[in-house]
């Protein structure tokens, strides 16, 4: 049986017929077709829209493919108050989001006191909360949980054990599984996702990712290539190929159906109509930036990043032109996966 066809027919392959497809452009346009097919069947044509709100670019961890990370001189950080974040979610809500992501690099000032009480305000406002903020201890998520977080994302970025751990110094693969089984086990819906691309990473990683992502039932998988950034120690590598990065969030929607998956800002700045072509690829997720200021520019994980002069509401009004302009439309809905009861 075409591989392709396996995969529409029995949502899974083996490690080998994952490698296979991902090394051969011969599948392309067949992938490609059958994932948007899939995707309109399990998930629809609305599109879900998350409000994202930078609060901090102040981190302790030292990725080597980040530009956030901690022994990077060249930005200047910034860490926004409570007040300031509700506002943006308050103005996010009057934009028509549901959801706001609140993400920062690993800041230590937030404690558990901090974060619970954000979560609490924004709550206040009938919006769902997405928490993007590092590695925690189960007790951390708990509580983070329990005053009304939704959803989690902690991309694991790739599930190579020894490359995860020189990408990320000081970090333990073993702690990341971890804290992605406790998000899990809370309630939360998870998200996760690997980056396309690290030096060092090959097309067997990549199959032995989504097979992991498969494993553990994420709820939301993001897809991104890795953009090499200047202020960082991989900043004369080569970088991700936007094509394979579209390949691996395809084969995501095929085997995992009615999850959620991003159509990512560095898609769109590899790509001009990268966010187009994900949503015509199997995504079904956009997640406009909500921050407003310099502060857009200040949260510079990678170069070439979009839309950092844009207006929240500038963003909202171009996201949604794109979005009906391929006969789609954004969901007046929260957004969860389709097979799970989840209340606001």
């Amino acid at each position: 049986m075409d591989l392709i066809k396996k995969l529409e027919l029995e949502h899974r392959l083996s490690k080998e017929e994952l490698v296979e497809i991902l090394k051969n452009d011969y599948y392309n346009e067949d992938l490609f077709k059958v994932a948007d097919r899939v995707r309109k069947s399990y998930v629809g044509d609305e599109v879900h829209l998350r409000g994202l709100i930078e609060f901090s670019n102040i981190c302790k961890q030292n990725c080597l493919y980040c530009g956030l990370r901690r022994d990077n001189k060249n930005l200047i950080r910034y860490r926004l108050d409570v007040d300031t974040i509700y506002d943006f979610a308050r103005k996010a809500k009057s934009y028509g989001y549901k959801t706001v992501v609140l993400q920062s690099g690993e800041d230590s000032y937030f404690t558990t006191n901090i974060i619970t009480d954000i979560i609490k305000k924004i709550k206040s406002l009938g919006l769902a909360i997405t928490l993007s903020i590092g590695e925690k201890s189960y007790e951390e998520y708990k509580a983070f949980k329990e005053a009304g977080a939704d959803r989690y994302l902690l991309r694991i970025e790739t599930t190579d054990k020894a490359l995860y751990e020189k990408m990320d110094p000081g970090m333990s693969f073993e702690n990341r599984v971890r804290c992605l089984k406790d998000i899990k086990a809370l309630g939360y819906e998870l998200g996760t996702g690997s980056l396309i691309g690290l030096p060092g990473q090959n097309i067997k990683s990549i199959a032995d990712d989504l097979l992991f992502f498969k494993e553990i039932d994420a709820d939301m998988i993001g897809v991104g290539p890795f953009i090499p950034n200047e202020y960082t120690p991989l900043k004369n590598e080569e970088g991700g190929k936007f094509e394979l990065s579209l390949k691996v969030m395809a084969l995501a929607r095929l085997l995992m159906l009615d999850i959620n998956i991003p159509a990512t800002t560095a898609m769109e700045t590899l790509n001009k109509q990268g966010r187009i072509l994900a949503l015509q690829n199997g995504a079904n997720v956009v997640m406009p930036n909500v921050t407003e200021g310099e502060y857009r520019k200040l949260y510079a994980l990678y170069p070439g990043k979009i839309c950092i002069n844009d207006t929240p509401a500038h963003c909202r009004g171009c996201i949604t032109g794109k979005i009906t302009s391929i006969g789609r439309y954004v969901s007046d809905e929260y957004g969860f996966r389709k097979n799970k009861a989840y209340n606001c």
